[in-house]
């Protein structure tokens, strides 16, 4: 059987999508599965054990009417599919199911749009964990035979590159026995970073709370390396954050987690990396970020903070974005950060 998955988007939708990729594997074994993604964050999933062939689409073909119509009608017709699942279901992608009318199961979201695409539709749900919800896309395969959902999202990296990312720990001074922590002290999108003293007021709870611990700034060239400079400077450079230590790919990052004690900071891709390597992680989630989707209960140790946990739904529509932000104060955010961590083995993972 030939299963195809699209699931364009953003890195961390991709990561969180593995759990189908795993529920296809762990159902089908010898099924071939091939798993459409933007060509920018591909790499991330290479060697992955249920994924056999991964298909990238560059933002030069994306943007090109012309181009992506010829890949896609290449895609569906070098490759006969039994099974096409579209994770988006917009008018581009529905286009895959819409050019293989003979896949017997063509499955989407069901929209006023799909019905044409696909033949088996799963009702979109805002309000559970996107991992449960990314696994209903199998759902209709239940006409083979039961489906058993696994609800894991995972990467893979090889001993190789732990080794490698391992030695360069050690050689930036960091030793691997004790705890590292890895803190996501700003972000790509200016939109999902919290109010930034009291970032710095909770940093230097965490590290002079825990002296023997060592922390690792998560950061992006540009932007985001001054922001995350600037905190430092505000902390008054403190020999405990390695500034300077960096993954230089999300592809080393993965690698990195195995060394990780734990992950705080702003919600975003990084986290869901660490999740998907067995860190555990607690996250300042903005105001449109529900944490019941965006933090789903994998069995890795994983809590966020909201808007939302200070205010009810009522009072929060009468609030702008920046009111909601606003109520995540820097005390509510320690006493969480503390329990929690006081929860974890902080020896070496």
């Amino acid at each position: 059987m030939n299963i195809l998955v699209i699931r364009f988007r953003q890195m961390g939708d991709a990561i969180l999508a593995t759990s189908l990729l795993n529920t296809l594997r762990h159902n089908f074994p010898e099924a071939q599965i091939h798993f459409v993604l933007n060509e920018q964050i591909a790499p991330l999933f290479e060697g992955h054990p249920s994924i056999d062939r991964i298909i990238t689409f560059s933002e030069k073909v994306r943007h090109n009417l012309f181009l992506y119509l010829k890949k896609v009608w290449q895609t569906v017709h070098q490759t006969h599919y039994d099974v096409i699942i579209d994770m988006r279901s917009t008018n581009n992608t529905q286009l895959f199911a819409l050019f293989s009318p003979r896949t017997p199961f063509r499955i989407g979201l069901k929209r006023w749009y799909t019905r044409l695409a696909f033949n088996h539709f799963i009702t979109p749900n805002n309000d559970r964990s996107i991992v449960e919800h990314d696994v209903r896309f199998a759902e209709p395969l239940n006409a083979i035979k039961p489906i058993q959902y696994i609800q894991r999202f995972t990467l893979h990296v090889s001993d190789e590159e732990k080794e490698v990312i391992g030695n360069y720990l050690q050689q930036q001074g960091i030793d691997i026995s004790k705890p590292i922590m890895l803190i996501n002290p700003t972000a790509k999108l200016a939109s999902k970073i919290w109010n930034e003293e009291r970032m710095v007021w909770v940093l230097r709870k965490f590290i002079d709370q825990y002296p023997h611990c060592q922390f690792i700034f998560n950061y992006a060239p540009g932007q985001e390396a001054d922001n995350a400079r600037r905190i430092y400077e505000k902390l008054g450079k403190p020999r405990q954050v390695f500034i300077d230590v960096q993954a230089r790919s999300s592809r080393e990052l993965a690698a990195m987690s195995g060394y990780i004690s734990f992950f705080f900071g702003n919600e975003g891709g990084a986290r869901h990396i660490m999740h998907a390597g067995g860190c555990p992680s607690l996250v300042i989630c903005a105001p449109e970020s529900k944490k019941v989707v965006w933090i789903p209960k994998t069995g890795i140790p994983a809590e966020g903070i909201a808007p939302s946990d200070f205010a009810s739904s009522e009072e929060l529509a009468t609030m702008s974005r920046e009111e909601q932000y606003a109520l995540i104060k820097q005390e509510p955010v320690w006493q969480m950060l503390k329990k929690f961590v006081s929860l974890l083995d902080l020896r070496k993972r």
